[in-house]
């Protein structure tokens, strides 16, 4: 599979696989290292987490399966985030849903991480959403002891605006990596916001959270959604693919900054139909055939 160089020692594979819904599964620990192997078969080797996952549980869920195989750790790359303090029987501490971004929070976390998934180092660590509380020059802090002391390789956020974006990558000794946002055939608002443009210029590779609109696409009867899914059932009958899913994994493909799709599924078929969109073409006429369908007109 294509590979993505995010920096000189951290590439992901060009599709991510997302572990958010692991617990959801009802995965046993030999069932998750089968599920793992399955993708790294596919050429998935990336896997995308958060501390906050499954209520607190999903790493340790996910460590706990690597743990049967221990050698499968130098063959995928691990991405987490931090940030978010959910109200929790996990974390009773947490009266309120906040954010915390802090220099020891971050560091915190990272430490919870490395013990979850019973590994020395992450791969990737993103802020998970921006703070306006954020004091930029502890988490570079962070970020530095976190990099000299080998725990974590590169970092990058989740859900930032160029200008958030901006700020905190001008306080680092060490360009941020991504931007991890939400992008799909029916969330086009980082299309239009600058995120994408700002993504190209700095020529980092953005990922995408929710690649197929949180898969109401599928049964929604919204008009927008009846409309852009007999688009996308148009151009799957044109170019021959299987599904739908996968034409909406091939526009997101297409486009020039390298989008890196996060999937979602536990069900191997479904993580095919994303893998087999790499080798789905679309024309550029179909490509905004898609887009003007989700924005309801033309472009002007």
């Amino acid at each position: 599979m294509e590979r993505v160089q995010l920096a000189e020692d951290v590439s992901l594979s060009r599709i991510v696989h997302g572990m958010w819904r692991l617990n959801d599964w009802g995965y046993s620990k030999e069932e998750t290292l089968n599920f793992i192997e399955s993708c790294l078969y596919m050429g998935i080797t990336s896997f995308d987490h958060a501390d906050i996952y499954g209520n607190y549980t999903v790493e340790e869920q996910f460590g706990q399966a690597l743990a049967l195989k221990p050698s499968l750790r130098e063959q995928i790359e691990l991405v987490t985030k931090c940030g978010i303090k959910l109200i929790s029987s996990n974390r009773p501490e947490h009266k309120i849903k906040h954010y915390d971004t802090s220099k020891e929070h971050i560091i915190q976390s990272v430490e919870q991480s490395l013990r979850n998934f019973q590994t020395d180092y992450i791969d990737c660590l993103l802020i998970h959403r921006p703070d306006p509380m954020m004091d930029p020059s502890g988490v570079a802090e962070a970020f530095t002891r976190l990099k000299g002391e080998g725990k974590v390789k590169r970092f990058g956020v989740s859900n930032f605006l160029p200008s958030q974006y901006n700020l905190l990558n001008s306080y680092l000794e060490d360009p941020l990596v991504t931007n991890q946002i939400e992008i799909s055939a029916t969330h086009l608002e980082h299309f239009e916001n600058g995120t994408l443009e700002q993504c190209q210029t700095d020529r980092i590779t953005p990922m995408a959270w929710s690649p197929l609109g949180g898969g109401s696409i599928f049964t929604s009867g919204d008009k927008k959604m009846v409309r852009v899914r007999n688009v996308l059932e148009k151009i799957k009958e044109e170019t021959g693919a299987t599904s739908i899913d996968q034409v909406l994994y091939a526009w997101l493909l297409s486009h020039p900054a390298k989008i890196i799709p996060i999937v979602g599924s536990g069900k191997l078929n479904r993580v095919k139909s994303a893998v087999d969109a790499l080798g789905l073409k679309l024309s550029r006429q179909q490509w905004f055939e898609i887009l003007e369908s989700s924005k309801g007109n033309e472009v002007a």
